[in-house]
């Protein structure tokens, strides 16, 4: 229940997305950047699903590929983003943002995080990462 609560504050972050998506322009992509940094000061959380490893069967974070072949890491602002594009029943927590982006720097062969892949997705290359990273302070 706390998670729930805790991910409904990421509504503006999803706002945000769709006014991106509808226009996408550089002002709204820094409204949408804005949004997600705020979320990242206040120690929000986003949904991050997790696949099991080939081989040993532990759990990682999940990654999908693009069509240019590169590897993203995937993570969702809501429960019922994560289920709009999902085919199959995921393991899934909630993650710190801070953290989740440090991981992310620090992946080797992953270019960013792709927030909400099935519907109002963003993608966050590596430098719009550290942007909103160093522009939060945290």
């Amino acid at each position: 229940m706390e998670q729930e609560i805790q991910l409904q504050k990421n509504r503006e972050i999803e706002t945000a997305i769709a006014a991106l998506q509808k226009e996408p322009t550089e002002e709204m992509l820094a409204h949408a950047l804005t949004a997600i940094r705020r979320r990242l000061r206040e120690r929000g959380r986003f949904l991050v699903s997790l696949d099991q490893k080939e081989g040993d069967g532990t759990l990682q974070m999940r990654a999908i590929s693009t069509s240019d072949g590169r590897n993203w890491f995937t993570a969702f602002t809501s429960f019922e983003e994560q289920l709009k594009g999902s085919n199959a029943v995921m393991s899934a927590f909630t993650a710190d943002i801070d953290q989740l982006f440090r991981m992310t720097l620090e992946a080797e062969g992953i270019e960013g995080l792709i927030l909400n892949p099935w519907n109002r997705t963003i993608m966050l290359d590596k430098q719009l990462i550290q942007i909103v990273m160093q522009s939060s302070n945290v």
